[in-house]
């Protein structure tokens, strides 16, 4: 009697590469606009335009000497947050419910854990693109005060990406219809972006505003990102926030694990 043989997590990764690598080859065109353009338009229209409306007061803007050093670290780990949710809200209900991918994929020795695994590894490689693509092009600009900043942010950047992919699919792989995606972009993602930090001080939102745009995830990303970009470290406060980063992260593994498995083995 033939016996399967468990594959390690490495294997199970490894051997859904060729799928990942031609889903990227057929959809890359279509990203160049959401990922590369769109934020580049972003950081132009925010922090050239209005920017140069804004005085470049260190004491007001965490340390940034003008509106524009202020604003590009906000947006990368912003923009990081919204390609992961891209990725994993419509492409995770497509694979579950639509085009039944993952159910194929479950008939061979390949388990709910070796799927979440390869298809986070794919949103990371999607986030480092994007994220590298957009610091290699904002460098010139003079917005990184130091090349190990510049580093540490990026993955900073990625970190916060990935944090938002594993906790939004946890929520895909619950959901049974699309239309619970309205209630996350509308009251969940459109809020984050625009109060977690990225355009302004969150101490203008008040103290009980302050203290609420502090608890999010988002914010943890920002902060770090900007701190590191500026070279306006203060360490215990970074290693709080790289800290609360990486607990969600494992947090969000078991939930987006548990979530797959529930609706597609149990």
């Amino acid at each position: 009697m033939a016996t399967t043989t468990a594959l390690t997590l490495g294997e199970g990764i490894r051997r859904q590469a060729d799928y990942w690598r031609v889903v990227y080859q057929r959809t890359w065109r279509g990203t160049v606009i959401s990922s590369f353009l769109a934020p580049l338009f972003y950081v132009l229209a925010m922090g050239v335009l209005l920017g140069g409306f804004i005085d470049g007061d260190p004491d007001v803007l965490e340390g940034a000497t003008s509106y524009f050093d202020f604003v590009v670290p906000g947006l990368i780990a912003a923009h990081a947050m919204q390609t992961a949710v891209g990725e994993t809200t419509y492409p995770v209900m497509s694979m579950i419910k639509w085009q039944r991918v993952y159910d194929s994929m479950l008939a061979t020795p390949l388990t709910c854990r070796d799927l979440v695994a390869a298809h986070l590894t794919f949103i990371a490689f999607r986030l480092a693109t994007t994220c590298a693509v957009y610091d290699l092009v904002l460098a010139p600009f003079g917005v990184f005060a130091t090349w190990w900043g510049a580093l540490l942010a990026f993955l900073a950047q990625v970190l916060v990406g990935m944090v938002f992919a594993v906790w939004v699919f946890g929520f895909s792989a619950r959901l049974h219809s699309e239309e619970g995606y309205g209630v996350l972009f509308r009251l969940g993602i459109f809020p984050l972006f625009l109060f977690s930090g990225a355009f302004f001080p969150v101490s203008n939102l008040g103290a009980a505003g302050a203290w609420l745009a502090r608890v999010t995830p988002l914010w943890q990303g920002v902060n770090l990102s900007r701190m590191l970009t500026l070279d306006h470290v203060t360490w215990w406060v970074a290693g709080v926030n790289a800290g609360v980063l990486l607990v969600l992260l494992a947090a969000g593994w078991v939930w987006a694990v548990s979530g797959l498995q529930k609706r597609l083995v149990w």
